[in-house]
């Protein structure tokens, strides 16, 4: 019996490697809107965070959206990032 494959996904914020399941995706809809994908099956480019505001600051800093959307991001994306973020935590 072989076991199950989690799949693992690295964090734009600190770089560590978790379950895709205590990650938070953002996704870069085909509209070029920015979103939080919670249910992670949602349609677009997607990177993924840890759950946690920390990793959101690292993330800034490092340009770590920047570089999986290979485009600049506004400040108001990072703004509302960090709202829903602190919603849902």
């Amino acid at each position: 019996m072989s076991t199950k494959k989690i799949p693992q996904r690295q964090c734009i914020g600190c770089g560590e490697m978790k379950s895709k399941r205590e990650m938070i995706r953002i996704l870069k809809t085909p509209e070029g809107e920015f979103v939080l994908d919670v249910t992670g099956r949602k349609n677009g480019r997607g990177a993924y965070l840890c759950p946690s505001v920390e990793c959101l600051k690292k993330a800034v800093k490092g340009k770590g959206l920047e570089r999986s959307f290979k485009m600049a991001i506004p400040r108001e994306v990072y703004d509302t990032l960090e709202k829903e973020m602190v919603h849902l935590g």
